[in-house]
Order: structure tokens, then C-alpha cells, then sequence
């Protein structure tokens, strides 16, 4: 915990993690940032610094705790398969992938504090997790699934649809930026309302996640 309170400085000087239930999620703690930082006035620089260095490792966005709880909920997607999860961030996805009975899940991010973060999250859920900061240095021919929340916020991120197939035969996806989402190995799934936590009071439009599923040609 301390090695990611002293990295959360980095966003915020005063700011800190601290333990943190989901409440869609309630068998998964994270350490995320503590939601009174967040809540006070910031200055101008506070706030450019924040746009900056955004600690996206702090927070558990909407799609990831989504696609956690699906997870949990149909264990049998994951149970004894080897699990890639790319852009993990906290590591939640990863985390549920590892307690519905994965086999061995990989989480992957280029972000190194966002390793650290799985890291420490895994050890907080007693759960034991493989870290990888380069999608295109793994290559283990056994991946069963590639798992991923929240990673298609850029729009040239889009190719990475049909790049996860090099690595799995099948994908799970949960986005809620897209619109008017298309692609013939994709189909969707079920869309679900959720929230950042701590809560950022996003607006709505990004509070409602879309499932996917992926299937090799």
C-alpha cells in the first residue's frame, strides 16, 4: 500500500489510497484513490496536474467493475482457462477472472504503475496474478481468453479488435465510449448500468457499459 501512495503523488501531492469495496463487486477490495481527495477544491495547478498524470490504476472505471462482476457471475467463462487481461489497470478483471477459477491470468498494461497496482491488489484478494507490460512480447500459445474494460477510449485503439484474435480464440470485451459499435466477430451481449469508484459523477452516457463477445473467424 505504501509503494502506491507514494506513486498517487505523482496526480495529487496530498492524495492517497485507501482499501475500497465495490459495490457491484462486493467480494473485491481495491486499493484505489481515497475519495476526500477528490472532493475538495482544486487549484488550477492541482487540476492540470491531474489531467496529466491521471492515475487511472486508482480508479475502478464502470467497465471494469461491469465486466468483474459478469465474470463472477458466470464463473464457467473462465473456469481451469488461461486468461489474457489486456490494459488491466487496478487489476479487478484480472482479480474476478483469478476467483471464479481461472487457471492463470495474465494482466497486461504498458502503464508500470498499473503493474504495481495488480500486484498489490492481487496480494489484497489473496489471489496470485502474472504481469506483462508489452502485449506483443507475450507469447504464450495457451490463451484461452482475452479478457479487456475500457481500453477502446481512443478511437485508434479500435485495430486492437482484431489484434486480440493473435493471441486468443475468443474475447470479452466492456466499453462504454463507442458508439454505433460494429464488427462482424463481435456480437453484443447485454448493456448495464454502472459507475466509476470512486464515483466521478461521469456523465450519463458513459455510465452505461455495453458486453461484448468475440469469437475467432
Amino acid at each position: 500500500m505504501q509503494s502506491l501512495n507514494t506513486l498517487i503523488k505523482t496526480m495529487l501531492p496530498d492524495a492517497q489510497v485507501s482499501v475500497q469495496a465495490l459495490p457491484q463487486c462486493p467480494a473485491i477490495s481495491l486499493y484505489l484513490v481515497d475519495p476526500i481527495t477528490m472532493t475538495r477544491p482544486f487549484t488550477m495547478d492541482e487540476i492540470r496536474s491531474i489531467w496529466e498524470n491521471t492515475a487511472y490504476w486508482a480508479f475502478c472505471w464502470a467497465s471494469g467493475q461491469v465486466l468483474a462482476k459478469y465474470i463472477l457471475d458466470n464463473p464457467h467463462i473462465v473456469q481451469g482457462k488461461t486468461i489474457l487481461d489486456f490494459g488491466a489497470g487496478s487489476g479487478v478483471v484480472a482479480i474476478a477472472a483469478m476467483k471464479a477459477g481461472a487457471k492463470k491470468v495474465i494482466a497486461c498494461d504498458i502503464d508500470q504503475d498499473a503493474l504495481i497496482s495488480c500486484v498489490e491488489n492481487a496480494k489484497l484478494n489473496q489471489v496470485e496474478l502474472e504481469i506483462s507490460e508489452d502485449l506483443f512480447a507475450i507469447s504464450d500459445t495457451d490463451i484461452d481468453l482475452l479478457i479487456a474494460a475500457d481500453v477502446l477510449y481512443d478511437r485508434e485503439n479500435l485495430s486492437f479488435l482484431d489484434t486480440f484474435f493473435n493471441y486468443a480464440p475468443h474475447v470479452l470485451l466492456a466499453d462504454s465510449r463507442i458508439k454505433n459499435f460494429r464488427h462482424s466477430c463481435y456480437q453484443h451481449l447485454n448493456k448495464i448500468e454502472s459507475f466509476t469508484v470512486p464515483d466521478l459523477d461521469e456523465l450519463d452516457e458513459f455510465r452505461y457499459v455495453n458486453l461484448y463477445t468475440g469469437q475467432r473467424t
